[in-house]
């Protein structure tokens, strides 16, 4: 019997394929707050104003995240940390 050709060898591909899936799974449930322009933060705090669920305090300049308490002076900010902890809160019903 003669040895198999590597060249000719599939048994790792279903494997690579397998890890390659598992990755884009990963990436697509995975929160992203680096791509977070400064036009996408102020549309996102503007719709969260528009919600109820920022209060904004114009004479400093702040917003006011109202489910943590948390003040922010910066949009930016506000608009990551609020993907993240809308993140954070999925992942504790999921894990419920």
């Amino acid at each position: 019997m003669t040895d198999p050709n590597p060249i000719d060898d599939t048994a790792d591909d279903y494997s690579r394929f397998e890890a390659r899936l598992v990755a884009r799974d990963q990436d697509a449930t995975r929160v992203v707050t680096a791509d977070l322009g400064e036009t996408t933060a102020r549309q996102l705090v503007t719709e969260l104003i528009d919600t109820g669920v920022v209060t904004p305090v114009p004479g400093k300049r702040v917003f006011i995240h109202e489910p943590s308490g948390t003040a922010f002076d910066s949009s930016t900010q506000l608009a990551v940390f609020h993907q993240g902890w809308t993140a954070a809160r999925n992942a504790d019903k999921e894990g419920e």
